[in-house]
Parts: C-alpha cells; sequence; structure tokens
C-alpha cells in the first residue's frame, strides 16, 4: 500500500511528504493530526512541533539543521527557515559497534564470469586503455580514437550525423521550408541500439578501447602531476583493464618514470602490457604508426582471454550518488546499502567515496570504523578537506546543488546523512586517500569530491570494477572503464529518462517493493551485468567521463 508520509527515525522531528498537500490540508500521521500552514511539495518535509529560532531538526536520527526563525507545526523546512548544522564527531566518542550480517544463504555459490588477470584480480569487463601523460598529446589521443574505434567497431551509432546529413541534402536544394517543418526524428529505440556497432568487431573478448583526455601534466603544481600519475597507475591496476598505450611529449612534468613507479607501488605483481610512446623522439608520424602497430599486437594478445567463473567475492564495487532527491536517502541508497552489506558479508569490497557528503554522520562511521588507527585516518582527511574548503571561503554546507535544494535536500547534513546510507550497516574495513587502491575486503571510504565524474573517476582509479550510481533527478555520467548502473530513486524518473537510467527503486517509495527486495534484484542485474550479459545505458550511450581531482576545493 502506498504511504502518504514517513518518518525515518523515531528520533525525527520532521515527516517527509511522499505526495504533494495543499495549503490547509489535514493530514493523519501515527495517531497526530498535522494541519499544514503552506503547501508541502513532494520530498519536502515538514516539522512535527513548533520550533523556534535555533532549535535543532533532526532527520535520520541526527542533527541536519537550526531554525533561523520559528517555524510552526507542520510547516516545511526551507533554505529561508533553516541552516545547516551538524554534531561535532572524535576519535574520544567512539563506541563499540555491532553488526547483524544479512542471511546471505542464496548466494554463497553464486558466480559471475569474469576476465581473470595474472595477479589474481577479476575484471568484469576487458578495455584497453589509451593516455597522455600531457596535454599536449591529446590531439593524438583523438586521431588514435578515431582510427581505432572506425575500423574495429567500437565507435558510437552515427545516427546525428545521418540527421545532418538530411538537413544538409535539403539546404543544398533549397528547400528550407522541409527544414523549419521538419518532424522529430525516431528515438533510436524505435529504430536500432545507441551501441549497435558500425562495422562487425574482430575482437570478440574485447569491450572497448578507451581514449582518455585531460588538461594536466605540466604547468601545474609537481603534486598535481604526481596525483595525475597515481591516477593513471589506478586506472592501468583496474582488473578491467588489459593493457595501456602511453603517449608522452617527453618533457612535461608527469614522467613516464614516475607512472611506472605508481603502477609498481600498487601492485608489485604488475604484468599487463604497458606500452610508452615519446613524441620527442622523432616524427609524430613515426610515434603513432608504432602506437598502432604495437596497440593492435597488444588487442590481439588481450582477445586471448576468455571469461571464466568467479565467486561474487571477486567483486569491486562502487555505492555513488548524483542528481540526489529528497528519496535518495529513502529508496535507491538504502537499498545500495543493503545490497554492500550482502557482498561484504560474501568477502566482497565495496567503496563509499564524496566525503563532503558525510557531513554530520562522521560520528557513525568512527564508531563503524575496525580500529582506531582507520578512524583516525578518516577523521584527519575529513578535517583537512573541511579545512581547504573554509580556508578559500567555501564549505561543506555549500554542497547542495540548486537541483538538490529544489527536490528537499535543504542542508548539507540532510543530504549526507541520506547519502550515507549507500554505505549499509556494515563495519567500515579501511580508509582510502584518492587513488589509494582498495585491498581490504569489506566497506572502504574513499576520500573524493562529491562531483559526480571526479568521484566516479577517484573511484575506478582505486579498483572498482561496477559502480551503482543513486539519481534521484537524472545524470547521464559514466566511466571509461568502469560500468556505471543508473539507478533511479522514484518510478517517474524511469518514465521520463529510459535512455539513462538501467534500475528502478521508485517501487520501494510506491510501497510496492522492500529495500530487502529491491536490493536483491538489483545484485541479480549486477551479476548479469559483471558477466557481460548486459550493458548500462551510459556504456550504450560511449558516456566516457573522466576528470581527475587536482585536490583543490571541490565539493
Amino acid at each position: 500500500m502506498q504511504h502518504k508520509l514517513l518518518k525515518v527515525h523515531p528520533a525525527d522531528n520532521v515527516i517527509v511528504a511522499l505526495q504533494n498537500f495543499q495549503s490547509g490540508e489535514q493530514v493523519d500521521f501515527e495517531g497526530q493530526t498535522y494541519t499544514l500552514p503552506v503547501g508541502v511539495g513532494v520530498k519536502h518535509k515538514f516539522v512535527t512541533e513548533d520550533l523556534q529560532t535555533g532549535d535543532s531538526v533532526i532527520m535520520y536520527g541526527v542533527l541536519v539543521g537550526k531554525a533561523t526563525q520559528p517555524i510552526k507545526r507542520g510547516e516545511p523546512i526551507t533554505t529561508f527557515n533553516l541552516k545547516h548544522d551538524a554534531d561535532q564527531y572524535g576519535i574520544e566518542k567512539k563506541q563499540p559497534y555491532t553488526w547483524q550480517q544479512p542471511d546471505v544463504s542464496a548466494w554463497h555459490n553464486r558466480t559471475f564470469m569474469g576476465y581473470h588477470r595474472a595477479d589474481g584480480q577479476v575484471g568484469t569487463a576487458n578495455y584497453w586503455l589509451v593516455v597522455p601523460l600531457v596535454f599536449c598529446e591529446n590531439r593524438n589521443i583523438l586521431i588514435l580514437k578515431d582510427a581505432f574505434e572506425r575500423e574495429l567497431g567500437y565507435a558510437q551509432s552515427e545516427i546525428y550525423r545521418e540527421q545532418v546529413h538530411e538537413l544538409l541534402q535539403l539546404y543544398k536544394v533549397g528547400d528550407m521550408s522541409r527544414v523549419h517543418k521538419m518532424e522529430a526524428f525516431l528515438e533510436p529505440s524505435q529504430v536500432r541500439t545507441l551501441d549497435e556497432p558500425v562495422v562487425k568487431r574482430p575482437f570478440k573478448n574485447i569491450d572497448g578501447i578507451k581514449f582518455l583526455t585531460h588538461e594536466m601534466g605540466c604547468g601545474g603544481t609537481r603534486q598535481d602531476s604526481e596525483a595525475l600519475c597515481g591516477l593513471f597507475a589506478g586506472f592501468i591496476n583496474n582488473p578491467n583493464v588489459a593493457g595501456v598505450t602511453v603517449l608522452s611529449l617527453g618533457c612535461q612534468h608527469t614522467q613516464t618514470s614516475m607512472l611506472v613507479d605508481e603502477v609498481r607501488k600498487r601492485n608489485p605483481k604488475f604484468n599487463k602490457p604497458m606500452l610508452i610512446f615519446e613524441q620527442q623522439d622523432g616524427t609524430e608520424y613515426a610515434m603513432l604508426t608504432n602506437a598502432i602497430r604495437e596497440t593492435f599486437l597488444g588487442l590481439v594478445e588481450a582477445n586471448k582471454l576468455e571469461r571464466q567463473p568467479a565467486p561474487l567475492s571477486s567483486l569491486t564495487v562502487g555505492l555513488k550518488c548524483g542528481g540526489s532527491d529528497g528519496f535518495s536517502g529513502l529508496s535507491a541508497n538504502p537499498a545500495i546499502g543493503h545490497l554492500s552489506d550482502i557482498l561484504v558479508t560474501l568477502g566482497a569490497k565495496t567503496v563509499l567515496a564524496e566525503f563532503p557528503e558525510l557531513n554530520g554522520v562522521e560520528q557513525e562511521l568512527i564508531n563503524r570504523s575496525t580500529s582506531e588507527e582507520k578512524a583516525l585516518k578518516f577523521i584527519h582527511l575529513m578535517q583537512d578537506y573541511s579545512a581547504k574548503a573554509e580556508a578559500v571561503g567555501s564549505g561543506f554546507d555549500m554542497n547542495p546543488s540548486p537541483g538538490n535544494i529544489r527536490d528537499g535536500l535543504i542542508t548539507d547534513a540532510i543530504k549526507s546523512a541520506g547519502a550515507a546510507k549507500k554505505g549499509g550497516t556494515s563495519p567500515v574495513a579501511d580508509v582510502l586517500n584518492y587513488t589509494e587502491p582498495a585491498t581490504e575486503p569489506g566497506l572502504n571510504l574513499l576520500c573524493t569530491p562529491g562531483n559526480d565524474v571526479e568521484a566516479t573517476t577517484g573511484m575506478a582509479g582505486s579498483g572498482t570494477n561496477i559502480i551503482l550510481f543513486t539519481t534521484g533527478l537524472g545524470t547521464p555520467t559514466g566511466n571509461p572503464i568502469c560500468p556505471v548502473v543508473k539507478i533511479s530513486t522514484n518510478t517517474a524518473l524511469l518514465r521520463r529518462m529510459p535512455d539513462v537510467i538501467d534500475f528502478d527503486s521508485g517501487p520501494i517509495i510506491e510501497g510496492e517493493e522492500t529495500i530487502e527486495q529491491n536490493a536483491e534484484e538489483l545484485l541479480e542485474y549486477v551479476i548479469r551485468l559483471a558477466s557481460g550479459e548486459v550493458k548500462t545505458k551510459a556504456q550504450q550511450l560511449g558516456q566516457d567521463d573522466f576528470i581527475p581531482w587536482k585536490r583543490g576545493v571541490s565539493l
């Protein structure tokens, strides 16, 4: 049965509207009748008692803000009457933590079909990577991209080029009236899939060749160059990558020796092909010709690897949200949190990122940390990040976007309390700085911004081979080497943007499924995705977003 209202935690003094309510409407909840002095929009919250200036607002059982003016019983919280606030945290407040593991008997013997690497890692895909050590090589990267993708069948469908061609033909014959009156072109789903190969792919075991570009590598700080090499090393070491081609100018800060050192530091057993070409060794033509030949030979060898069964414990799954709304912390986020608990119990690794969106729930994560050392590392990373933001006149409280606020996430603490649900309830096995590899089975906390692409880029650099990405507003983000599963918090979004959404957690809001049921359905999809049986919408769209974090202030 669909509910109209929801109180998330018994200690909360706000109630969530699951539908729109009009001004003056009376609503009943848990034996209480509330008269709403103004309308309350779906996903927004109204207070259960009269609040005075400075009084606390509690949601998810934690402090999420304080009233900046009196708020009447039944009145919604807004950016005009509430400001961000959160509880203080510290190692001295650390409390013992016990965890009730979920029943995973149904999953004990389940496997996925993955690519087994020589170092023991298992990939859910088999990609070849082509990267520039410096922005000077971006043009050459794009030349290689055009050559390889078109000839080997990895280029995107040319439906938009065909549309321009049709308009051009009308223009050439002077029929501008038909140009102006032309009806909308058919949706791709009505004619063919977006990722239908332009030519037949000769390498059946190569999921793609991914070409990255960026604006770094020289002219910035040496620390930026080191971070870039660390990120590339993480991508190269990712189990979804079979090998890499590296283009270098030769004189830049990001030297090839630095990259090799970073790779070896992350994986002493590393033995994948790493082909490095420097432009200052000769002409551009000579470099690209050699790169094409050697990369092609690398693809021939990588294509010999075939999928084999692997236990679910071999998975490393990222947990991310973007374009969040007031339902995110109620449906999709807790659903992937339960999925995380299942995987952790089975011995897999999950990675929760976005440190600005853990603001207000730090103490819970400190309590869940398996050692004081890990808790202290988390505290240090959070405080250092927060201090840098405040030093430039910003702060975690500025994290919510206009879309977040419009859809009910009034303060960063409200957003964070819901975002943290992605991490489930399992203990925190490890805490990672940006680009550090995830090596400990269990839940890992990874320091990244909340920025969607900077976060997903960082997660792939730490070894995730699938990312679960919840969204309430619709976010098309993808990743070059790590499939990104888009999970809608509400069914209306799925209906509006079916070309972006892969899985719907809306039935939780509708009262048609429990969080646990929805999570288990999602896990079945993840197993199929890990086995190469399905592709995400982002993969079909060729959404290969890549933005390195320069460790500046990014929320």
